[in-house]
């Protein structure tokens, strides 16, 4: 898809989703709103399209990194236990930090993410096998392993349905200052252009990356901590969203090759894009109920991993 064509069905996407929800407004109507219609607008309308884009894009661009560090195609934070740790990580704010910040609590839930994400690479590394498809199995078993630990501790101190709103991606609760949170990754999306190319030799290697004189580790380390702390403001903003840092990607890589920097654009927008479809059509399906973005993702994006996995010949 070119690059035109795809900022003009963004565009359009973006001006249907101002307008689709339970409160009825039309864009003829744009300068005569009522009081009511103003508040709903920007208090709730507007934020939400920001969210959207924000966490499309960003969540995107994180799968686009790890699939480039770790050279797997199937590798991402939703199969690398990133999500998970960043779960647990809010679990354990809630327990032992209960009356800290949203802020607070975000650097706790970063940290373990982080800490998950790094495991993971550590894990990767010994292991001999490096199937395509055998990682991200290795990931999802270590993702259920924290997703357990997570479960266990939030029955014990009766947590379990404050620890749930994070366990389902949900653009409803996207109000004017409840959302601003988000705007942290977007620091960290200019890192990742920044760093692109090298983030683009890494996924060569270590031997090829040293021999060409990059520091490897600290490169690698810059990637990890850019999906960390991505992942884990998506989540504590809008909750999980499965599936989008994979195959997204996977997607823009079958139609543009592998260069990192030249496909980060394109991923951005294809993740902002793909998530207007799929929050518009939870909108619509049961309207004037709504289907929440985790499940809509989760469900196209399941469809699309398996369309993923049987062209696995291309990806070994």
């Amino acid at each position: 898809m070119k690059k035109r064509y795809l900022i003009s069905l963004f565009i359009l996407l973006s001006f249907v989703s101002l307008f689709i929800g339970v409160k009825s407004m039309s864009p003829l109507e744009v300068f005569n709103f009522t009081d009511e219609q103003s508040q709903v607008f920007w208090i709730s309308r507007v934020p939400r399209l920001v969210s959207i884009i924000i966490a499309g894009a960003s969540m995107s661009i994180c799968g686009l990194i790890m699939q480039q560090l770790s050279r797997n195609k199937f590798v991402s934070p939703t199969t690398a236990g990133t999500m998970d740790a960043a779960r647990l990580g809010i679990l354990v704010s809630l327990i032992l930090f209960s009356s800290a910040s949203l802020m607070q609590k975000m650097m706790i839930s970063f940290l373990f993410a982080l800490a998950g994400t790094f495991l993971f690479m550590k894990v990767l590394d010994r292991v001999k096998y490096k199937d395509a498809i055998f990682i991200p199995l290795v990931g999802l078993m270590f993702g259920n392993v924290l997703g357990s630990i997570t479960t266990f501790f939030a029955y014990k101190y009766d947590l379990m349905q404050s620890i749930g709103s994070w366990l389902q991606g949900d653009f409803s609760v996207v109000l004017k200052g409840q959302y601003e949170l988000l705007y942290i990754s977007v620091p960290g999306l200019i890192i990742a252009y920044i760093y692109a190319n090298r983030f683009t030799i890494a996924g060569m290697g270590e031997d090829f990356s040293v021999n060409l004189g990059l520091k490897y580790k600290q490169i690698v380390n810059i990637g990890l901590v850019i999906v960390a702390l991505v992942t884990t403001v998506v989540m504590l903003t809008v909750g999980a969203i499965p599936f989008l840092g994979l195959i997204i990607p996977n997607i823009v890589s079958i139609m543009m090759g592998d260069n990192l920097k030249a496909n980060l654009f394109p991923t951005a927008m294809m993740g902002a894009v793909f998530v207007l479809i799929c929050d518009i059509l939870g909108r619509l399906i049961i309207y004037p109920y709504e289907i929440s973005i985790g499940l809509m993702v989760g469900v196209i994006g399941s469809i699309l991993f398996i369309y993923l996995l049987l062209r696995r010949r291309a990806y070994v």
